[in-house]
This record gives structure tokens, C-alpha cells and sequence, in this order.
């Protein structure tokens, strides 16, 4: 895998063009347990007041405003009591939107992740849904607003090499109440660890 920071120009965009950029990305933890560290196969955008699905949607407030920060930091909120998920934030400041990670294969680590995954019945599900991916990073709400470009980061950003577009798939968003069949949801077509799709509703995200 490559060595290179994501440069936080590179994010400072729309999250619906952030998103398929992010698919075979790496995003690492070094952790006090260990480092892990996960090539993104899933992602999903969420933009700002524009898009009634998004946190940011009725404006800002003490849970989303990384989301209406500087591009590159790390967005972690708590959901249905219980998990955790992780975002990047996308575009200008001021200006909300973020791209949610949903699914990872886990590149380095992996038997530190499984003490953390117990519940995962093969290396595939490691990181395999929002809350897995978090549980397996050893990601937490002590993450919100890391910047995942700064070199002396725990938590950091790393190009991949591109994935072809021919291999890249779109469909709508997993779980959500509102905008349900907007295909804002990018995956890669040949991984196992890619997240089952559940429409609308209050899905929960894998844990």
C-alpha cells in the first residue's frame, strides 16, 4: 500500500466526489494495543442543508459540527445506543458534508482487529458494515474531529491505488428515513467485505 497522506485539497470537495475517490483507500490507527489498518470498499456521501438525510440537514449543532469544519478531520457519532460510525469530512469550510465509512478489508492488523471483532466468523466481516469498521479500527467518540492528514495523527488518510471505474457500483444509502433511493452509496464490486443493503427504516449498521 502506499505511503501518501491524503492532502486536505484533495478532500475539499463535494462529497459526491469525494466518495468514489475514497474506495481503496487505507485508513490506519495506531492505537496503544496496535496498529490496524483498512482498504475502504464501501462509502457512503452526505451532503449538507440540501440533503434531508444528513445530520446537517436542520442545521448545526453540538453533535455535527465537525461535519461543518475544515475537510480531513474525522466525524464520529453514536447511534441507536450502541455503536459507533466514522466519517470524513468533505468539502469547504462552513460548508456540511461528509462521506460515511461503511465497509473495510482489513490490510494490516488483523489479529488485533479479530480481538476486537470476536463476533466475525472469517476476515470478511472484520470491518464489514459502519459500526464493524469502527469496532475493528479501535475507533471511538475521543476520535471526533482527529485529522486524519496531519502526520502525527493516530487515526490517518492514505491514497490507494485507483480503483477502476468499470469496478466501482452506486445504489441507494443503507438505512436511512429520508432520501432512501438516492444512489449515494459507492462500492467496490468484487470485495467480500461489502455491507448487505437494508432500505429506509432504522437499519441497524453491523456490529
Amino acid at each position: 500500500m502506499t505511503s501518501r497522506l491524503f492532502k486536505r485539497e484533495e478532500l475539499a470537495v463535494d462529497p459526491l466526489d469525494l466518495a468514489p475517490l475514497l474506495l481503496g483507500a487505507t485508513i490506519e490507527h495506531a492505537s496503544p494495543e496496535g496498529t490496524v489498518a483498512a482498504r475502504l470498499v464501501e462509502v457512503e456521501a452526505y451532503r449538507g442543508q440540501d440533503d434531508p438525510a444528513s445530520h446537517s440537514y436542520r442545521g448545526r449543532t453540538a453533535r455535527n459540527t465537525v461535519m461543518w469544519g475544515f475537510a480531513g478531520h474525522l466525524y464520529v457519532y453514536f447511534v441507536y445506543g450502541m455503536h459507533f460510525c466514522a466519517n470524513v469530512v468533505a468539502g469547504e469550510d462552513g460548508v456540511a458534508g461528509a462521506v460515511l465509512l461503511r465497509a473495510a478489508e482489513v490490510v494490516s492488523g488483523a489479529g488485533l482487529a479479530r480481538t476486537r471483532r470476536k463476533a466475525a466468523r472469517n476476515d470478511g466481516q472484520l470491518a464489514q458494515g459502519p459500526a464493524r469498521l469502527t469496532s475493528a479500527l479501535g475507533i471511538g467518540p475521543q476520535h471526533n474531529g482527529v485529522d486524519l492528514v496531519d502526520p502525527a495523527s493516530p487515526i490517518r488518510l492514505l491514497c490507494g491505488e485507483d480503483v477502476p471505474g468499470s469496478s466501482i457500483r452506486t445504489g441507494p444509502r443503507v438505512g436511512v428515513a429520508a432520501a432512501m433511493d438516492t444512489p449515494w452509496r459507492f462500492w467496490i464490486d468484487d470485495s467480500a467485505a461489502v455491507s448487505s443493503y437494508r432500505r429506509g427504516g432504522r437499519a441497524r449498521p453491523g456490529k
